[in-house]
C-alpha cells in the first residue's frame, strides 16, 4: 500500500489505474492528423451504488469527449481501513477501464477520506474542471433537509466548477440540474 497523504486535515491516495492505449486506425483526412482540441478535465463523483454508477455513464455519453480527463474521487470515512480501500480500488480499475472502452478518455482516480461532500469541493477547488458530475437519490427537499445529501452540499459550496446532478433512472433524463 501506498503512504497517506496529507494537506490540512485532509487525506488522500491516488489509484494506481491500469494503462490503455488507444488503437487507432490511421487518419482518411489529411485535417484529422493535426490536434483537434485541448481536452478538459471532468469530475465525477462515485461510490457503489446504482445512482453514481447512472452518473458516470451519463457523463461518458454526454458529455466525455476523447481528449478529456475523467478524474474520479471517491470518499471513505478511513483510509486506514485495508478492505475500504481496496473496494473502492477495485470500483476505481472497473471505471477506468469501461470509460475508456466506451469513451476512449484517460482517467484518473482519488481516493479520500472524510466527509464526502467537503472532500468533493475540494477537489473541484484543486482541478477547476470544466464540470462536476455527480448522483442524487431524488430524494424529497424534507428528507434532503433532514438527513443532509451530498449534492445539496456540493450545489450550494462549489464555486469553481459547474455542477451536473444526475438523478436516478428512476426519474428519467427529464430534471438534470
Amino acid at each position: 500500500m501506498e503512504p497517506i497523504m496529507e494537506e490540512e486535515e485532509y487525506n488522500w491516495r491516488e489509484v494506481n489505474l491500469p494503462a490503455m492505449i488507444p488503437l487507432v486506425a490511421e487518419p482518411e483526412l489529411e485535417r484529422e492528423t493535426c490536434e483537434r482540441r485541448r481536452g478538459r478535465d471532468i469530475l465525477i463523483a462515485v461510490d457503489h451504488g446504482p445512482n453514481s454508477k447512472h452518473a458516470f455513464d451519463w457523463a461518458l455519453v454526454h458529455l466525455a469527449r476523447i481528449a478529456d480527463t475523467i478524474h474520479l474521487i471517491h470518499a471513505v470515512s478511513s483510509l486506514k481501513n485495508g478492505l475500504v480501500y481496496e473496494a473502492g480500488q477495485g470500483l476505481m480499475e472497473k471505471l477506468s477501464v469501461e470509460a475508456f472502452e466506451v469513451a476512449m478518455v484517460k482517467t484518473l482516480a482519488r481516493i479520500v477520506e472524510g466527509d464526502a461532500g467537503k472532500a468533493i469541493c475540494k477537489e473541484a477547488e484543486r482541478l477547476k474542471p470544466a464540470a462536476v458530475v455527480m448522483g442524487t437519490r431524488g430524494r424529497s427537499l424534507i428528507q434532503s433537509v433532514l438527513q443532509g445529501s451530498v449534492s445539496e452540499y456540493c450545489f450550494h459550496n462549489c464555486k469553481t466548477a459547474p455542477i451536473i446532478i444526475v438523478p436516478g433512472k428512476e426519474a428519467g433524463e427529464e430534471s438534470v440540474v
